[in-house]
This record gives C-alpha cells, sequence and structure tokens, in this order.
C-alpha cells in the first residue's frame, strides 16, 4: 500500500475533515498547546494488525489543517511500533500496536479518526484470517469482492490482504464478470459470453457466473475461462467442478453466495480454485482498539 498516494491521501484527507480534527474546540479551551504527549494504541482484543501505515499520513495532514485554521504549530511527532509488529501480524489482547509521541492536543484531535481507520482494517483483517484458516489444507484461496464502503474499497481491500485474503476485481474495469443481469439483460449466456470475448482487449479471462445446470453447459460450450458457481450447495459445486475439469482443464473455478466460516471448508473440499466472501468486507467487525494518551512527565 502506498500510503502516501495521492487516492489514500484523499481518503484520510476526508475523514480529518468530516470530523472537523483542526476545530476541535473542546481541546482549544481545555488542553495546553505546549503539552507534549505519548499516545499508546492497544488491543483490547486478539486480532491481525492493519493501518499502521496510516498514522504518520493522519498526522502530517492534519498538521496542515490546524495550520490552516490558525491553530499553533505541533512540532514534530513521531510513531514506533515493535519490529514484529506490522500490518499482517496476528496480536495478543493487550499488545501495544503502536506508540506516538506529539503534541497532546494534536493526539486528542485525530485519536477518533485513526482508532476509526485501524479498527475497521484490522476487523476486516481478521475476519479474512479466519477464512483463510478455515479453508486451510484445500488449494481454495479466499477472494474479497467489490461489496466494499463506498469511497473506502482500496483500503478494505488491504486489509483482506493483511488477512492473508486475495484481492479479486479493484473496480469494473479491472477484469470482465458476465453476471446474471449481463446475462438477462444481453440477450441470454451464449450471446453474451461470445460478445465478451470478442470484444475484449487484451489478455483479461472472461468469467461466467453461472447459477443452474443449464447455465454451467452453456458457459462451458461457449468456451467461458473462468466459471463462478454462485449458490449452489457443496454437492452441487463438486460436481460442477468434476464437469469443467473434464471439460475445460485448466480453467479457474469459484465459489460464491453467502458464505461463512461454517460452510466455507465444505465449498473449499470441493475442489474450487477459489471462494469469493462479501462478508470479509460488507460485514466484518471493528476490533476493540484504544489510545491511551499520557503527558510525557507523567
Amino acid at each position: 500500500m502506498d500510503w502516501k498516494s495521492r487516492r489514500v491521501r484523499a481518503i484520510l484527507e476526508g475523514a480529518l475533515l468530516e470530523d472537523k480534527a483542526a476545530q476541535d474546540v473542546t481541546t482549544a479551551l481545555t488542553i495546553d498547546p505546549k503539552l507534549r504527549a505519548t499516545g499508546t494504541i492497544i488491543a483490547k482484543q486478539p486480532c491481525i494488525v492493519a493501518g499502521l501505515g496510516a498514522i504518520p499520513v493522519f498526522l502530517e495532514l492534519f498538521a496542515a489543517q490546524a495550520e490552516k485554521a490558525g491553530r499553533p504549530s505541533f512540532g514534530r511527532f513521531q510513531v514506533i511500533s515493535h519490529p514484529e509488529i506490522f500490518d499482517g501480524v496476528k496480536v495478543k489482547k493487550g499488545a501495544t500496536i503502536a506508540v506516538i509521541r506529539y503534541n497532546a492536543a494534536a493526539l486528542l484531535s485525530t485519536e477518533r479518526v485513526i482508532l476509526n481507520l485501524m479498527q475497521r482494517m484490522s476487523g476486516i483483517a481478521t475476519l479474512t484470517n479466519e477464512f483463510v484458516k478455515a479453508v486451510a489444507g484445500t488449494n481454495a484461496k479466499v477472494l474479497d469482492t467489490r461489496k466494499t464502503i463506498p469511497g473506502l474499497r482500496m483500503l478494505d481491500k488491504y486489509a483482506v490482504a493483511a488477512g492473508g485474503g486475495v484481492n479479486h476485481r479493484l473496480d469494473l474495469q479491472d477484469g470482465i464478470l458476465i453476471k446474471n443481469n449481463h446475462i438477462s439483460l444481453g440477450g441470454g449466456l451464449p450471446t453474451v459470453l461470445k460478445k465478451a470475448i470478442a470484444g475484449r482487449k487484451g489478455k483479461q479471462l472472461v468469467q461466467v457466473e453461472v447459477r443452474s445446470q443449464t447455465e454451467l453447459d452453456e458457459a462451458i460450450a461457449g468456451g467461458a475461462e473462468s466459471i463462478l458457481l454462485d449458490n449452489m450447495t457443496p454437492a452441487q459445486v463438486k460436481k460442477a467442478v468434476k464437469q469443467i475439469r473434464a471439460a475445460l482443464p485448466g480453467v479457474p473455478v469459484e465459489a460464491s453466495g453467502n458464505m461463512n466460516l461454517e460452510t466455507v471448508g465444505k465449498y473449499a473440499k470441493t475442489g474450487v480454485d477459489f471462494i469469493s466472501v462479501g462478508a470479509l468486507t460488507h460485514s466484518a467487525t471493528a476490533v476493540d482498539l484504544s489510545m491511551r494518551i499520557t503527558t510525557d512527565a507523567s
């Protein structure tokens, strides 16, 4: 993740503006602007860490916004983390994830946005890791989807990767995936598949989502280059995988549809190459993190 890229910085800057961090009236009225402090981010539950790189960028952006708002200069900051703690690492309850040495007022004004982002990203990474462990011992890889919070897709997908998952399509330009609405609106599966193969540019695979035996037969007959088996039972998926392997050797096979930690292992044992899980990003629970702020003299 390039935390200083324009797109990522825009996301983080927007979070600060949303919270009006530079206009923190409570802190401005109650805290000595020269007071130095240490903020310690602590895991209040076991989790996979994600989002550490956002901390210094948040602080840099906040300082610039605060300067425009007329707040005093906050001086330099320092973000420290143990060499063994980085994005993708599992930590225990009570572990110190990072230590920030900075102006006390600046820490108070940025505490919430820093924690909000890291709690969500670490939640996604932690849930992803649970799914990855659930398919261990098989050849199946856990994929994410485009079911992300609008505007946060880059961060959501980075968190999936931190948890051991594999990123699928970043956006609608990143890969050809024919879904049920394309099929129904485009004149049927054989028609849309033929159009996609003929009209594509470059070497992108044409993937087809199938929901029935008829659609599977049509996808195979039309030369689909990747097949997504949607909302099928494990038994149906196993049968479909066997048929696909016989007819189209080497074609990637993916399963999807309401995957959960109780069922994903059964799907992984059917022989599919990939299992896509929307819940990784649309239903992950934020992990519990806190920031303990103390003055440098304490």
